[in-house]
């Protein structure tokens, strides 16, 4: 995909099904993309996961117990 004017990679990960988790991923598969700074130029090539697969590869296996 080719980011729009204003365009962050969390907001590229919003606008296309992932979460704030899946922005790791993102910079993961394209490299050199954290120099551009938190706003991307505009017409910046930015290739994405698939958010569905980094989605269902996330478990929490600890388990938070507010009260005992």
């Amino acid at each position: 995909m080719t980011s729009q004017q204003g365009d962050t990679v969390d907001l590229i990960c919003h606008r296309y099904g992932g979460t704030s988790d899946d922005v790791i991923a993102v910079y993961a598969l394209n490299s050199g993309l954290c120099i551009l700074g938190p706003v991307l130029p505009l017409g910046t090539r930015v290739t994405l996961p698939d958010f569905s697969t980094t989605a269902s590869e996330q478990t929490n296996d600890t388990m938070l117990q507010l009260w005992d």
